[in-house]
């Protein structure tokens, strides 16, 4: 990996992708990426550099943060249960319909927007929200009750716990979930709108898939 491939890398990695890993896991996601560069029979050009590492970065998200299959015996393609602290815990089993799984959030409580993304595709237009809190506000907000909870170090990492109380009135939650070719979540984004949030119009793109671009997130 040449400077400029690094450089590319340390542009795509920064870009939002909910919930914070941890140090270590960080770090694999890294490495896997890096490895999945190298690995690349041919040489990189500038051309493609993108487009290469942004597939490297999806596959990396695949593999540390959400990656296992969590399909058979006729699972339910989503799973929302209440949790006794109030919280919600969210299984997508097969990313088919958003909006399935947005209506059960809406019934539990939950002011909601879903979207599933394809590898290759971008919600448009971007940022969708010009009201959208800033990550900081998301993450660590005045009264102690982030938006996204990551949970204990399960087998099942694709699960992934939600605060209601996070989505205060008149706020909109964005969840966008990356989608793998088999259907399976890959990663997720989550933020926080006070205003209109622009319905998700897919298109083409070899950009980090989730989240507003970089700067317009709040």
């Amino acid at each position: 990996m040449n400077a400029g491939d690094r450089e590319e890398l340390a542009r795509l990695l920064p870009l939002d992708v909910e919930p914070r890993l941890p140090g270590d896991r960080h770090r694999l996601l890294k490495e896997f990426v890096m490895t999945e560069a190298r690995r690349s029979d041919h040489p990189l050009r500038r051309a493609r550099r993108p487009a290469l590492l942004a597939t490297a970065l999806a596959a990396a998200a695949a593999a540390v943060v959400a990656v296992p299959a969590l399909l058979g015996g006729g699972a339910p393609a989503n799973a929302v249960s209440r949790n006794d602290d109030g919280t919600l815990t969210i299984s997508v089993n097969q990313a088919k319909d958003p909006k399935v799984l947005e209506a059960t959030l809406r019934d539990m409580g939950v002011n909601a927007v879903v979207d599933y993304i394809p590898m290759g595709k971008r919600c448009t237009p971007q940022p969708r929200s010009e009201h959208f809190l800033s990550r900081e506000e998301v993450r660590n907000p005045a009264d102690g009750h982030p938006l996204v909870v990551w949970p204990p170090e399960t087998d099942y990492p694709a699960v992934f716990r939600i605060d209601p109380t996070a989505v205060k009135p008149g706020q909109t939650a964005v969840l966008e979930f990356s989608v793998s070719e088999d259907e399976t979540m890959a990663g997720i984004w989550a933020g926080l709108s006070t205003g209109p949030v622009a319905p998700c119009t897919l298109k083409d793109s070899d950009e980090a898939p989730l989240g507003p671009p970089p700067g317009r997130d709040g």
